[in-house]
């Protein structure tokens, strides 16, 4: 952005979240262009960027420095967040966009760091000799310093809000918003809404299992179709009970549970083995005992 509308601009802080978010996202982006340049070399020999795979890094990570910071003062994270980078070091409260030598300090830290700790360790990982070794723990001392610096920059920025890696601390680049962020007005209705139905479901489902819901529609059946006028006698039941009360199949192996109806020996004894306390669809009366049926019925007795 240049300078004359930026100097009209006043600073807007970032919140912590907003500035960890845009580095997460600078993350995203990083491995989703690698995966994308990746994918050209699937048809090659496998192993073919492992020899040149911290160059090619530092490569992509040079275009897209190039694309942002340099050109937009912004990573394209803090760009989706309405953040852009504002030169800290400067004494008025007014907006002033990084210097150059900021944005070339800020890829040699970050670019030029990240290349140099991955090549290091292929440098110096195969040499036994006393100076190469000597060179290896500096600069596996001077890592973990940096990582320790990193640490209490962290710290820091949970405690203050600003500088949320050490690299902005030390080139003195601060996160703003590009716009003034208005108040948000955020209504609760569908969130009460979503609460409710959501506290409504689980509450179903944990119910759901304590319901037999086969009795309940045997239930509901001997209601809605109750039959009557039917002795107890063996003879009325042979004659008037042609299909079994609970498929409405006729009956293979009846069974009588001491009511005026047949039953399946199947479909009677899986239904008592799943509820003990099983009765009869038709008139309700429980299992007394499950004896079969004395009088044979026959299919020529039943033809019209």
């Amino acid at each position: 952005m240049a300078s004359s509308v930026g100097n009209e601009k006043s600073v807007n802080p970032v919140l912590r979240i907003s500035q960890l978010d845009a580095l997460e996202l600078n993350k995203a982006l990083e491995q989703l262009v690698w995966s994308q340049f990746t994918s050209c070399f699937h048809g090659f020999k496998p192993g073919v960027l492992a020899h040149f795979e911290p160059e090619v890094k530092a490569f992509l990570s040079l275009i897209l420095w190039k694309f942002t910071v340099y050109s937009k003062n912004a990573t394209v994270g803090q760009a989706i967040l309405n953040i852009q980078y504002k030169n800290n070091l400067s004494q008025t409260e007014k907006y002033q966009p990084l210097s150059k030598h900021q944005k070339l300090w800020y890829l040699i830290f970050t670019v030029g760091g990240r290349w140099l700790e991955e090549r290091c360790y292929d440098l110096f990982s195969n040499r036994q000799q006393q100076s190469f070794c000597k060179i290896k723990s500096c600069i596996s001392f001077g890592s973990g310093l940096l990582k320790l610096c990193g640490l209490l920059n962290f710290l820091i920025f949970l405690r203050k809000g600003t500088f949320a890696t050490l690299t902005e601390r030390i080139l003195g680049i601060r996160s703003v918003f590009c716009k003034p962020q208005s108040v948000r007005q955020v209504g609760f209705e569908y969130m009460n809404r979503e609460l409710l139905w959501h506290g409504f479901a689980e509450f179903l489902i944990y119910l759901l299992p304590f319901i037999n819901v086969q009795k309940l529609k045997l239930k509901i059946s001997s209601w809605c179709l109750p039959i009557a006028g039917l002795s107890n006698s063996e003879n009325t039941l042979a004659a008037h009970c042609r299909e079994c009360s609970l498929c409405g199949e006729w009956p293979t192996m009846p069974h009588t549970i001491g009511c005026p109806h047949v039953f399946c020996y199947y479909c009677i004894k899986s239904n008592f083995l799943f509820d003990m306390y099983f009765t009869c669809p038709k008139c309700g009366s429980e299992v007394h005992s499950l004896q079969p049926l004395k009088y044979k019925i026959e299919m020529t007795e039943l033809r019209v």
